[in-house]
């Protein structure tokens, strides 16, 4: 399973590793990623997503389908 966000599709960063004798070395940046189970009440159903913390919290702010009308998908899209 790729490591995105089902929601945002944000991934891991990548960069450098650069320490004291400046001796540049390649290095990434997981996206904290989670698998919920969300309730959605317009479908009165769990849906299972893999999301990053930052969406999770959005989600708890906004609800499920506002957030994803923000990020322009719908239910279909991502389960």
């Amino acid at each position: 399973m790729s490591k995105r966000s089902s929601i945002t599709g944000k991934g891991p960063s990548y960069g450098n590793n650069v320490p004291f004798s400046k001796k540049r070395s390649r290095r990434r940046w997981e996206v904290n990623l989670q698998e919920r189970r969300i309730w959605v009440p317009e479908l009165n159903r769990f849906i299972k997503l893999r999301v990053s913390t930052r969406d999770l919290r959005s989600i708890d702010a906004h609800g499920l389908i506002a957030y994803l009308r923000s990020n322009g998908k719908t239910l279909a899209d991502v389960s």
